[in-house]
């Protein structure tokens, strides 16, 4: 039979069928190839689940469970969602028994709004640790003017912090605040700390109060699976994680929960769905489903001790520049880096980074005031260890982080008085563009324009030198031999 005329597009390859989004796509693939990708929360997956992310799974709708639809024509995703969740349980050694899970929700922030949906009611008290202090803006923060996320506008929220002098969680305060506010869930888990944590003595303190206990490990869910750092199924009530990350699979969320307490179950799904979802997104699952099965081979234990061997291998090596490094060093993926003693902002250090092709992200650090105008920035190893990077390039990265740091520096005394990020923006521009032809002028702006000329040097020199050190390593999940 023949397509009807109004059909005839839809099986024409992207390339001939859109140029622009797949030039994008294209310039994309070139950026991840050619710069170096610390973003702490970023990594590259593989290739069979990028196909599964583009197969025909997105053609379907499934609301519900499996064997519990409310639309026909589902035996095959009913399949694909128990394989998700018996590889989920198998990835962190669980018994079916004793645990279950949802792998629908579309993210690790909608994970923890269905936890907080199905467990809490509009009001009730929760304990997360603080943004500044390295956590999640779902774990209830808030300003004093502001409600900044969903979590602390529809629940009662007060946060724990880090001692100011060593960057480690005080869980003596955290004690003491408990005891004070009783919080009906206790949280744990971050995305800006670098070391572990002491579920058992965050146990005891939810024990104290009579808290639900919810680890977010959505940072490091690929470690816990590795057993390279402690396991909080021992300890917790629900844990929850992204897909992504240390985990090495598509955007995506799983929450886990005990069978045998607090009907946490079906409180958990319904929450999920109806409560705050329509169909699942049955392609990601398919995706989370093959990185889940990544996780059983043995390549992936070595390949996630490798991240937190580079970790400290970067780590080390800024400290041995003379960088202030929060905590001293990290037991897992995360670096975090304190600027504020050489006077600069994470926003100016990022903005001048995204201009060489090394992706960071600036990040409060403990005592700051501004998300916006942080004091540090997070830097992560998951995605260049997914390159086969190892700890002796983090001595070449570590490298390159200094001198983007000193030509940062520089920029800034160029473009003093003014302090604005958009004033060393504007003349990070300036550096990229070609130089205007001379003018006379006054001796000064003879001075500005030599000392133009040779940030101008040292900016070129820097971005090709993060090229020429990327380009050395594969990519996963796509060729590059085009870009």
């Amino acid at each position: 039979m023949d397509t009807a005329p109004y059909n005839g597009f839809l099986n024409t390859p992207l390339q001939q069928d859109d140029p622009e989004v797949f030039a994008i796509i294209k310039d994309e693939e070139r950026r991840q190839f050619s710069g170096l990708e610390l973003i702490a929360s970023e990594n590259f997956t593989s290739q069979a689940v990028i196909e599964a992310l583009g197969s025909c799974l997105t053609n379907k709708y499934s609301e519900g469970l499996p064997g519990a639809r409310y639309y026909g024509g589902t035996e095959n995703v009913d399949k694909l969602e128990r394989l998700a969740q018996a590889r989920a349980l198998r990835a962190f050694n669980l018994s079916p028994e004793q645990w279950a899970c949802n792998v629908q929700p579309y993210s690790g922030s909608s994970a923890n709004m269905a936890v907080y949906y199905g467990i809490l009611a509009p009001g009730d008290r929760l304990m997360g640790l603080d943004l500044p202090s390295g956590g999640h803006l779902t774990h209830g923060f808030q300003t004093p003017t502001r409600k900044v996320s969903a979590t602390s506008a529809f629940f009662s929220s007060v946060p724990y912090r880090v001692d100011p002098a060593t960057g480690l969680i005080d869980y003596d305060h955290l004690e003491t605040v408990a005891l004070s506010f009783r919080p009906k869930l206790l949280i744990c888990g971050a995305s800006a700390y670098p070391r572990d944590f002491d579920y058992p003595r965050l146990r005891a303190i939810a024990d104290s109060v009579g808290a639900l206990l919810l680890c977010d490990m959505a940072h490091i869910s690929g470690l816990v699976s590795a057993r390279i750092l402690a396991d909080p199924f021992q300890w917790c009530d629900v844990v929850t994680t992204t897909t992504h990350k240390t985990l090495r699979g598509p955007r995506a969320g799983i929450i886990f929960f005990r069978r045998d307490r607090h009907n946490l179950e079906q409180r958990i799904n319904q929450a999920v769905f109806p409560g705050l979802q329509g169909g699942p997104h049955n392609h990601t699952i398919a995706a989370t489903a093959v990185a889940l099965g990544h996780l059983a081979r043995p390549e992936f234990a070595q390949y996630a001790q490798a991240v937190v061997t580079n970790a400290q291998a970067l780590a080390r090596c800024l400290a041995d520049a003379g960088h202030t490094i929060v905590t001293g060093g990290t037991d897992n993926h995360i670096v975090l880096w304190d600027l504020r003693p050489v006077g600069l902002t994470g926003s100016k250090y990022e903005r001048l980074c995204d201009e060489i092709h090394i992706s960071v992200n600036k990040n409060a650090i403990h005592g700051d005031k501004s998300a916006l105008s942080p004091g540090g920035v997070r830097l992560g190893t998951p995605a260049l260890t997914s390159r086969s990077f190892g700890p002796e390039h983090m001595v070449q990265v570590a490298g390159l982080l200094d001198r983007a740091l000193a030509l940062a520096l520089a920029i800034q005394t160029a473009v003093a008085p003014a302090t604005r990020l958009a004033d060393f923006g504007a003349y990070i521009d300036a550096l990229k563009a070609e130089p205007a032809a001379a003018e006379n002028g006054t001796e000064a702006d003879a001075e500005a324009a030599s000392r133009q000329a040779a940030l101008r040097a040292d900016f070129l020199a820097l971005r090709a030198a993060v090229h020429d050190l990327s380009v050395q390593f594969p990519m996963p999940g796509f060729a590059t031999e085009d870009l």
